[in-house]
């Protein structure tokens, strides 16, 4: 499984109910929260003391916290809810019974309401797989390098976004082709219902122009704009 140094090793367990008893949540999350997880672990805090590593501009820590499910699922509005809670990067590290794990990160940025505020961006998971094969290359140079290197082992072919620069770029380019397949599928079942040809060529012809644009070539230019 996960081969974090010994230095980072945190193990301290967590009451479930620290993450909403405070909190204006709906009753069904709550309800969420209790059926579907059984228990939490902070299990290791990753961080320039703690990894050897230079400190980062933007990530000062990643703690990581192993969640026992009570069953087979959680539901992300789960993880969500913990993750704008904690003002760290979080890495999840999911167990299920029969010995299968799933690695999930939310790439957060540091909102302009203040240096404790952050904004979930976008969440990448691996698969369920068994907890023996879960791995991350940890070398990097500093903490900001370091986030960076997980997230895009965890995301993969998620974020495959050559053009862009950053990590930031890629997650934007990420959420833009996101946003221009939702679309298309919409107008694509919109086509089907209509009956007037006039209008089933006009929403063609979109979904054609909305299917290039969602290229990666052309990805680059939406962002930037």
């Amino acid at each position: 499984m996960l081969n974090f140094p010994k230095t980072t090793e945190f193990g301290r367990r967590i009451p479930k109910q620290k993450f909403y008893e405070h909190l204006d949540v709906t009753p069904e999350l709550r309800r969420m929260f209790v059926d579907q997880v059984k228990l939490i672990t902070w299990q290791n805090k990753l961080s320039a003391q703690t990894m050897n590593l230079a400190t980062g501009q933007t990530v000062t820590e990643i703690e990581v916290f192993r969640l026992r499910l009570q069953g087979q699922e959680i539901d992300p509005s789960v993880l969500r809810l913990m993750d704008k809670q904690i003002p760290y990067h979080i890495l999840f590290l999911l167990e299920r019974d029969g010995g299968e794990g799933k690695l999930w990160i939310s790439y957060k940025e540091a909102s302009q309401a203040g240096s404790n505020a952050f904004q979930l961006r976008q969440a990448y998971h691996t698969d369920w797989m068994p907890l023996d094969d879960l791995t991350l290359e940890l070398h990097a140079l500093d903490m900001d390098g370091l986030y960076e290197s997980i997230v895009r082992q965890i995301a993969r072919d998620a974020i495959a976004a050559p053009a862009a620069e950053s990590l930031k770029e890629a997650v934007e380019q990420t959420r833009e082709k996101e946003k221009l397949q939702r679309q298309i599928e919409q107008l694509k079942a919109k086509m089907k219902k209509e009956k007037q040809l006039g209008k089933q060529m006009e929403l063609r012809r979109e979904i054609r122009r909305l299917e290039e644009v969602n290229s990666n070539d052309n990805l680059q230019t939406i962002c930037n704009t």
